[in-house]
This record gives structure tokens, C-alpha cells and sequence, in this order.
């Protein structure tokens, strides 16, 4: 199949269970990434020991830095139990999606999108289309593996799964990288699309209009 046009997946408005499914993700994906920023910073633990411990004596009383530890960390604790709730809601999302990929026709699933786009003549045009699409699946497989890795810790009491516990936790730290670095790239590359070639990218995006 030989094609010398402009592709109309650029243009053409997706379906409403996508544009939901798409900011729904944006929204939990950026409170996950907000507990993570503040779990690492202002409320770790051993970042704040230091301070229980000088508001208790500035009222007068003492306490150890084991017991300042245990205050600071209850409070760490609470933070990455959001992460972890956040965490189940994307977990669902991912099943969703999978959902949704079956119930689209069949022109418009990303295998056949893939498909199509292997089919376009070389031009830079079409290359460009063709990025889009394996950037699709990478965000689509790292999204996967992250929620699958996060799913192993949240559930770190069931002895069955101490043997990949560790494995999980080091592969969920890594994959958080790539999928920052595809957030920069689709947010910038989007962007630049909306001002120059395809404009009205993100408002087809919020409310499906051509």
C-alpha cells in the first residue's frame, strides 16, 4: 500500500473513550510523579528528623532521634501510601486502555496504525508519522512494565513475590526515567505540531472536534 498524502491520524479527532482515557492518565501520572518529587525531598525521612526534633524542645520537651525518626517517617509513610493508591488507579487505567484497544475498529488500533505507517513512502512527512507511532508503543510497554513492577511492591507482604521484590523495585526506579524523558518529548513535540503544521492537536484531544 503506497500513500502519498498527509496522514489523518494527525488531524482526524479521537474517540471520546481515548480523550478520556488520555486525561485521566495525565491526571494520575502527575499527582504519582508529585508524590515522588516530595517523598525524595521535603518529606523524607532523614531530611526531617533534625526538625521534629527542634519543634519538640522549642515546646519545651525532648525527645530521642529514634522517636524523631518515627515521627518523620509516619508522615513519609502517608505520602507513599498516596503513591501507592495512585499507583492502583493506574493499574486500572492500563487494563482500560487494553479494553479500549479491542472495542476500537480495527482501522483504528495501534497495530493497524503501525501498519500503515510501515507502509508510507520514505519521506521525512512520513517518517515522522511512522516515530509517532513506535513512540506509542514504547510509552505503552514502559507504562506496562511500571505499573506491573509497582504492582509487586504494593503488594511487597505476600511472600510469594519476596524472590522478584528487589528485581521490581530497581526496575521500577529505572523505568520512571524513560517514561519522564517520553513525557518531555511528547509535551514539546506536541506543541510544536499545534503551532506550526497540525494546529488544534490539543483541543481535538479535549473535545473531539475535527
Amino acid at each position: 500500500m503506497t500513500q502519498t498524502s498527509t496522514p489523518t491520524f494527525f488531524v482526524e479527532p479521537k474517540p471520546a473513550s481515548i480523550r478520556l482515557w488520555h486525561w485521566l492518565t495525565f491526571f494520575f501520572i502527575l499527582i504519582s510523579i508529585i508524590t515522588v518529587v516530595f517523598g525524595s525531598t521535603l518529606f523524607r525521612t532523614r531530611n526531617n528528623v533534625k526538625m521534629v526534633q527542634e519543634q519538640v524542645e522549642r515546646k519545651g520537651g525532648t525527645v530521642t532521634t529514634d522517636q524523631a525518626r518515627s515521627v518523620a517517617h509516619e508522615y513519609s509513610d502517608k505520602l507513599w501510601m498516596l503513591h501507592k493508591y495512585v499507583g492502583y488507579g493506574l493499574a486500572i487505567l492500563i487494563l482500560w486502555r487494553i479494553i479500549i484497544e479491542f472495542s476500537l475498529a480495527k482501522e483504528k488500533r495501534l497495530r493497524a496504525r503501525l501498519k500503515y505507517a510501515v507502509n508510507y513512502p520514505a519521506d521525512p512527512e512520513q517518517k515522522h508519522f511512522l516515530w509517532v507511532q513506535y513512540g506509542y508503543v514504547v510509552f505503552y510497554l514502559l507504562f506496562f512494565l511500571m505499573g506491573l513492577t509497582g504492582l509487586v511492591l504494593a503488594f511487597e507482604d505476600q511472600p510469594w513475590l519476596d524472590p522478584i521484590h528487589d528485581f521490581a523495585k530497581e526496575t521500577h526506579e529505572i523505568i520512571q526515567y524513560g517514561l519522564y524523558a517520553y513525557f518531555v518529548f511528547h509535551i514539546v513535540g506536541v506543541i510544536r505540531a499545534d503551532i506550526t503544521k497540525y494546529g488544534g492537536i490539543v483541543s481535538r484531544m479535549i473535545n473531539g472536534k475535527a
